[in-house]
Parts: C-alpha cells; sequence; structure tokens
C-alpha cells in the first residue's frame, strides 16, 4: 500500500479521537471520551473504575502528546497526528499498544459488568458506541474482536487490535 494511502486512513483516524470536532486533539477530548463510557454504564466518576478510567485517559494522552505535539502547545493537529504515526508509530503497533493499555484496561473494566475480566461482545460494542463508532461498524468491530468465538472480549484481544487499527493500514 503506498504512503499516501497509508496517510489518508491515518487521517480518518484522527476524528475518533477529536471528540469535540473542532480540528485538534487535547486533553479535553480523552476526559470526553472516558465521561462518555461511564456515562454509558453508568459509573460514577469518583469510584476507582472511574478514576482508573480517567487516569487511563490522561496516560493515553500523555503517550500521544509525547509523540506528535511537536510543537509543545498541548494540542495536536491533524498534521501532526499523521506525521506521528507515519514516523514514528507505523512499523511498532506495540510502542501504540502500550501507550493505549491503560485506557483500553479501564474501559474494559468499566464495561466488565461481572468482573471476570472480559466483557461480552454486546458490552464492548456499547464501549465504541459511547467512543463515537456508529452502532452497526461498533458491533461488526467488537464482534470481530472475540476471536475464539466464546462471546467474551478481553485486554488481550483488544489491546493488540487497538493498536493494528492505529498503525498499519487494513
Amino acid at each position: 500500500m503506498v504512503s499516501s494511502e497509508y496517510e489518508r486512513r491515518i487521517a480518518a483516524r484522527f476524528a475518533t479521537f477529536d471528540q469535540d470536532g473542532n480540528g485538534y486533539i487535547d486533553r479535553q477530548d480523552f476526559s470526553a471520551a472516558a465521561k462518555a463510557v461511564l456515562a454509558e454504564f453508568a459509573v460514577a466518576a469518583r469510584s476507582d473504575r472511574g478514576q482508573a478510567l480517567y487516569g487511563g485517559a490522561e496516560a493515553l494522552w500523555q503517550g500521544m502528546a509525547g509523540i506528535a505535539d511537536r510543537d509543545g502547545d498541548q494540542r495536536i493537529t491533524r498534521e501532526e497526528f499523521v506525521t506521528a504515526a507515519v514516523k514514528r508509530l507505523r512499523d511498532n503497533p506495540e510502542r501504540f499498544a502500550e501507550i493505549a493499555r491503560p485506557f483500553l484496561h479501564a474501559a474494559l473494566a468499566v464495561a466488565d459488568a461481572d468482573g471476570d475480566g472480559a466483557v461480552t461482545v454486546a458490552e464492548t460494542a456499547r464501549v465504541l458506541t459511547a467512543l463515537g463508532v456508529p452502532g452497526d461498524t461498533a458491533r461488526t468491530v467488537a464482534a470481530g474482536l472475540d476471536a475464539d468465538g466464546d462471546g467474551k472480549v478481553g485486554e488481550a484481544e483488544a489491546v493488540p487490535a487497538f493498536a493494528r487499527w492505529f498503525t498499519v493500514p487494513e
């Protein structure tokens, strides 16, 4: 796949992170994502799971800002986002997985109604929908994450899939 096609795909992913649609990614976008997931599952922000999710959102923001915010203004523009993906993450999905892991771990914990360490495919779709993924796409993606067909999605499935989605052209 040519670089321009990869760059087009990465630019499209920018909108996923730009929760408020203001043209850049900042700390507030990550807080908004955490708030949306907590609201979807009626989990209090001050609960242990809520605090873990906000902490994971902050860690994801810090990791992405450290890689992408080249001018240090605490905002990631579309250009900075694409450049970071192309120059720093394209061939290293494991690096992005480690940046995203705290947020994804906490989001799964919020959705994990029975506390068994895995969420159902339907709960995973709810997380994705809360993050702005359209319903049909969220259900399809969630079902695809259930690699072993047991009806559950765990961190071991979600983290590498998220990293691949962000770093590798499909």
